[in-house]
């Protein structure tokens, strides 16, 4: 049998295999025998004499792999040299691996994401009730766990949720609206809180104060006639002695005086802002199913309250204390800023459509230029509100018969924005260039860090939305000299003003020591009670806190860039939760290198939009 292959040298070539049995090589021999018997040369004889293991040492000058005969020789060069290359890339590995490694340092973080960490700290430092177990402020402690079950007219509880300030009341009014702010902030901007590594805690701040606000009415009714204005009290009479949060400087901790639980029947401005808190908590808290129904019925059942008809006053008419602090000057903006919540938490189209409506446009002086216009702050949302409702028009574009009033509202934050620049004298300057939003007016910095906040937040609306800029009247400004002037304002608090004070304690070399603080201002010592009147010795001494109050963002300076360091004059040291809140919002909106907003988490609750067209033009009368 022969088969073919082809020969390398370029003709078949033949295989031949040979059908023979060994039976038959056997009986061939036997017939050739007699030809083994001739004479053999001398060759042949060295053949047959030559032992096995010449025969042995002759077969091994090649190596058989199977299919392949190679050169024993060559075989054993070419393993050797496999394996030496082998054991050098070991060495090479091993010394690479010994060498310590020069990695280029990470880019330390902005002054803005530091100052961040830092302001949110300054919740922790606000908590009543039952604290948790890391809370990391040394000096805190459980405090007023009495609440509401001590007053004899109340009977709940009311432990938990924030103090004001630098004392131990608290007002519901700023409080709800510093939840709605940091709400707002967190749906923006929730990629740069992670980025900083602060979500986490500004997530359980906002939950902190969501969770009191709920105690505050019964939020799981579908109507309620009443809800809590405040716990404690700051009520001042002259010469008067009483044990309150206003007369007593002591530690919230070491409080044993009365006190009472302020109820409102009639207090709409409480009830939008407070539904505007509850509505916006939801949408941050939309991965947890269960916890955000139930905030957003909370919201809707106060919400009720608030448009309840009849008899209507702002909440602080009655309150000399909450008059004094947190003076209410009206409800129609708390309407328009918590309709516009309500509808973003619930896609309810009734919602837009009352927050649109002209008559509450004419109501909150839409129209008109009063005298705190563009000033957003906790009592006046209107330019908050604005700024919401413009974001819907931008990115979704709701068309008929929602586009006019948006339109209107978009036009007039437009215009708020350009009476921020330098440009536009609608607000003074300091001579270090701090914009003077409350006229020369004490206490300025709460409105600064909303005023950055908002500039930044439509900058980066414009962007998101590919408009590179807005007019100012004939003249056109880019986004970023919207950014400028927030950054501006920011660096001016952290230090890049003429004193080259920090505003915010801990933040830099520089910052206030004497902050108009209770629980900073006393030390913490064990067994040891000052009692109401015992504190006043730390409240007058000129020694600094034995406490820093991390993350504070004090009152501010005059309208001179001056600043007194002086605990007993709040005008100048006194940190507020409403004005951290602000602080918070500002900075993660400039904090790190990127720009932009989370688009679609806002109109996670909102339904498509289909616009209706325009009714028909009347008919034409000749």
């Amino acid at each position: 049998m022969s088969m073919y292959g082809r020969d390398p040298w370029g003709g078949p070539l033949e295989i031949c295999h040979d059908s023979a049995t060994d039976d038959d090589r056997s009986r061939n021999l036997d017939l050739d025998r007699a030809a083994l018997s001739r004479t053999l040369d001398e060759t042949q004889q060295s053949w047959l004499l030559a032992g096995p293991g010449d025969q042995g040492r002759k077969k091994k000058r090649y190596v058989d792999l199977g299919c392949l005969l190679v050169s024993r020789k060559l075989f054993l060069w070419t393993l050797g040299l496999l394996l030496a290359a082998a054991a050098l890339a070991g060495i090479a590995a091993g010394i690479a691996k010994a060498v310590p490694r020069h990695h280029a340092p990470p880019t330390p973080p902005d002054q803005f994401t530091l100052a961040l960490r830092k302001a949110l700290m300054f919740f922790n430092a606000q908590k009543s009730g039952k604290l948790p177990k890391h809370n990391n402020v040394p000096w805190r402690g459980d405090s007023c766990l009495k609440d509401g079950r001590s007053d004899e007219a109340f009977r709940r509880d009311l432990s938990g949720g924030y103090y004001d300030g630098g004392g131990a009341v608290k007002f519901n009014f700023p409080s709800a609206f510093s939840m709605t702010l940091l709400s707002w902030s967190v749906i923006e901007y929730s990629t740069k809180y992670e980025a900083a590594g602060e979500l986490g805690h500004v997530r359980d701040t906002i939950k902190w104060g969501a969770d009191y606000l709920l105690k505050t009415f019964n939020s799981t009714a579908h109507s309620i006639d009443r809800l809590v204005a405040q716990v404690g009290s700051a009520a001042i009479s002259p010469g008067s002695s009483q044990p309150n949060d206003h007369y007593c400087w002591m530690r919230p901790e070491d409080i044993d005086y009365p006190r009472p639980v302020t109820e409102c029947h009639t207090c709409p401005d409480l009830g939008a802002e407070m539904a505007a808190a509850l509505a916006a908590a939801s949408i941050v808290f939309k991965d947890n199913r269960a916890y955000s129904h139930k905030l957003l019925h909370g919201a809707t059942t106060v919400w009720e309250f608030a448009r309840k008809g009849g008899s209507r006053s702002a909440y602080s008419a009655l309150r000399s204390d909450a008059a004094k602090f947190y003076n209410s000057t009206g409800y129609w903006d708390e309407y328009m800023w918590g309709g516009s919540w309500m509808y973003l938490a619930t896609g309810n189209s009734s919602y837009l459509q009352f927050a649109t409506s002209v008559e509450l446009a004419k109501n909150v002086h839409v129209f008109s230029r009063p005298p705190n216009y563009g000033v957003f702050s906790w009592d006046n949302k209107l330019p908050g509100a604005q700024v919401l409702l413009s974001r819907l028009r931008l990115f979704l574009s709701p068309g008929y018969p929602y586009e006019e009033m948006l339109r209107t509202y978009h036009n007039q934050t437009s215009t708020i924005m350009c009476s921020y620049l330098p440009d536009f004298r609608s607000f003074n300057r300091t001579k270090g260039g701090l914009i003077q939003l409350n006229h020369g007016q004490p206490q300025p910095l709460q409105y600064v860090v909303n005023a950055a906040f908002l500039a930044s937040l439509f900058s980066d609306y414009l962007e998101a939305a590919d408009t590179p800029g807005w007019y100012c009247g004939p003249h056109f400004y880019s986004i970023e000299v919207l950014r400028s002037f927030a950054r501006t304002q920011m660096e001016y608090i952290l230090g890049k003003n003429p004193l080259k004070m920090s505003y915010v304690v801990g933040h830099g070399k520089h910052y206030p020591k004497r902050v108009h603080h209770r629980g900073a201002s006393i030390p913490k010592k064990k067994g040891i009670h000052p009692g109401c009147k015992g504190g006043w010795t730390w409240r007058d001494t000129k020694k600094p806190n034995p406490h820093i109050i991390v993350g504070a963002m004090v009152a501010g300076p005059d309208r001179h860039d001056g600043f007194k360091d002086i605990r007993k004059n709040r005008n100048y040291t006194e940190p507020t939760l409403a004005g951290n809140a602000g602080l918070v919002a500002a900075l993660v909106a400039l904090s790190g290198e990127g720009h932009g907003v989370d688009k679609n988490t806002m109109f996670s609750a909102v339904p498509p939009m289909f616009p209706s067209p325009p009714p028909p033009p009347a008919p034409w009368k000749p």
